[in-house]
C-alpha cells in the first residue's frame, strides 16, 4: 500500500517537473517570436526569422492567440492594437544577485504588483540596481562558413563594435547601445552577414558579480522561473555567476 502511494507521489511530482519543463520551453519559444518580429517586423512572408520562430512555436502547441499576441508585442502593441507601456522593475534578490526586469504591458500596476509578491516571498525586494549592470547593444550573425572572429575584426573595429567572439561558431558582437544598428548594417553589408538576432540589453559589471555555489543557485532558479513566466515580461537580467 504504502509502496503504491510512494510510486504514485513519484509520478505525480515527474508530471509536475516535465509540465515545468514544457512551460519554460513555450515561454522561450513566445519569446523568440516577440523578439523576431520587434527587429524584423510583424508579416513572417518577408520576416525570415519570425516565420522560423513562429513554426517552432507551433511545433510545441504553442496556441494561436498567444502567437498572435507575441506578435503584437513586438509592435509594442495589445492584441485589440492598442499601445503598450514599456517597463522597467529593478529588484534585489537572495544572496545579493542584484535584477533588472524588462517588459510592455497594459496594466504597469499589475505587472509591478506580480513581480513584487514573487520577489518578496523569496526574501527579496524592489529596489534600484541599475549601476550593477552596463546597457549594451548586441548582435547575433547566423553562421558562415567562410567568416569567423579574425576575417570580421578589422571590419567590426572599424564600425565601432566594442568587443567580437565566436559562439559555438555564431558570431556575437558587442556594442555602444546608440551603435546597434549602424554595427549590424555594415557587417553584413561588407562581410554579407545575416543577422539572427539583435538587442539592446544589461549587462552585469564586472566588479559587481555575484558568485553563487550551487545549492544557492538551485533556490534561486524557481524565482526566476516565475519571473520569466510573467507574461508582461520580456527580459529578466541578473548579476549572478556559478
Amino acid at each position: 500500500m504504502w509502496s503504491g502511494h510512494n510510486r504514485w507521489s513519484k509520478i505525480k511530482h515527474d508530471k509536475g517537473k516535465n509540465d515545468a519543463a514544457k512551460s519554460k520551453e513555450r515561454t522561450v519559444l513566445v519569446l523568440a517570436v516577440i523578439r523576431a518580429s520587434k527587429d524584423g517586423g510583424p508579416d513572417p512572408k518577408i520576416n525570415p526569422t519570425l516565420a522560423y520562430a513562429i513554426n517552432n512555436a507551433k511545433k510545441s502547441q504553442v496556441s494561436k492567440e498567444a502567437i498572435e499576441k507575441a506578435i503584437a508585442k513586438g509592435q509594442g502593441k495589445s492584441l485589440s492594437g492598442a499601445p503598450l507601456d514599456n517597463v522597467l522593475i529593478e529588484a534585489m534578490l537572495p544572496y545579493g544577485v542584484a535584477a533588472i526586469m524588462e517588459g510592455q504591458t497594459e496594466n504597469k500596476n499589475r505587472i509591478l504588483a506580480d513581480v513584487k509578491m514573487i520577489v518578496q516571498r523569496a526574501g527579496g525586494a524592489l529596489t534600484p540596481t541599475a549601476f550593477s549592470f552596463e546597457k549594451k547593444g548586441k548582435i547575433w550573425f547566423k553562421q558562415h562558413e567562410s567568416i569567423g572572429v579574425d576575417e570580421a575584426m578589422d571590419e567590426a573595429i572599424e564600425a565601432g563594435a566594442e568587443e567580437i567572439i565566436s559562439d559555438h561558431g555564431q558570431l556575437v558582437v558587442e556594442t555602444a547601445p546608440e551603435l546597434l544598428s549602424s554595427v549590424a548594417h555594415r557587417l553584413q553589408s561588407a562581410l554579407g552577414l545575416e543577422v539572427e538576432r539583435s538587442q539592446i540589453m544589461y549587462d552585469p559589471r564586472e566588479e559587481t558579480l555575484a558568485r553563487l555555489d550551487e545549492s544557492q543557485a538551485t533556490e534561486l532558479q524557481p524565482v526566476l522561473d516565475q519571473l520569466e513566466e510573467l507574461d508582461d515580461l520580456q527580459e529578466v537580467y541578473i548579476n549572478a555567476i556559478t
